[in-house]
């Protein structure tokens, strides 16, 4: 027997995935959820075998689920933009159902999830697929999500100071305290606004709005000082390019 959940926030589209799921005898639908907290909450708990995820949802968007999960599982992808989605999805060897979706389209997603549910290594692969092509994709953020413990924080980009590079880690500093969070500086150079923030250093990548001053630091060097009173390093490249951007 095949342990499925659904997570959507819209119930009649839960409903529907339910419905077509009722006529399988070989899955067992086990917990419908609505929203991301609550899914990834099932997903490490309850350890389904096959989770209908929507993409799109207001408190934790399906990607974002993907990030913080503990273990790998079998994902069918829902959702209601085309926009981006179907490249990726197709690119990745993963399926995905556009809604609206009929029984038909359905039941092939289904079939394409019950051939890689036998094979766990596969379907990690797939999902650092996914994961990766969701870093490469030029898509701005307007929030960070970070996992410790048995606590998930959600970070508006509007609260953060400025970002360090810890090795395979990102610091991220905010006035309530600092974070850290698996991913590379490019990543954040590359989802962030860069009329918003500038990489001032190998190590710093600061809020352009959170700069107080620049001052000279020894022979041709120099250091932000922030609003909060901390100080930064700046490198000769981030000096150029904070200066283009503040038009000094």
């Amino acid at each position: 027997m095949i342990k499925a959940i659904i997570i959507d926030d819209e119930s009649l589209a839960r409903d529907l995935v339910a419905n077509y799921l009722d006529s399988e005898k070989d899955i067992e639908v086990i917990g419908e959820f609505a929203n991301g907290f609550e899914g990834l909450k099932a997903i490490n708990d309850l350890n389904p075998d096959l989770v209908f995820l929507d993409v799109q949802m207001p408190k934790l968007t399906g990607f974002e689920l993907l990030e913080l999960l503990d273990k790998p599982c079998n994902i069918v992808f829902t959702t209601a933009y085309n926009e981006y989605a179907i490249k990726a999805f197709e690119h990745n060897a993963i399926d995905y159902l556009l809604k609206p979706f009929s029984k038909d389209r359905f039941l092939a997603a289904l079939e394409k999830a019950k051939e890689r549910i036998s094979n766990v290594t596969d379907n990690l692969d797939q999902i650092e697929k996914i994961k990766s092509h969701n870093d490469d994709s030029e898509e701005l953020i307007n929030r960070v999500v970070i996992k410790s413990r048995n606590k998930i924080d959600v970070i508006a980009v509007d609260k953060i100071k400025y970002f360090e590079a810890q090795d395979d880690y990102v610091m991220i500093y905010t006035d309530e305290g600092r974070y850290l969070k698996q991913k590379t500086m490019k990543y954040f150079e590359l989802h962030l606004n860069s009329d918003e923030f500038c990489r001032i250093h190998r190590s710093y990548l600061v809020k352009i709005d959170q700069i107080s001053q620049l001052q000279p630091y020894e022979k041709d060097n120099w250091v932000v000082i922030l609003k909060s009173g901390e100080s930064l390093k700046v490198s000769r490249n981030g000096f150029k390019l904070l200066k283009k951007q503040l038009e000094i």
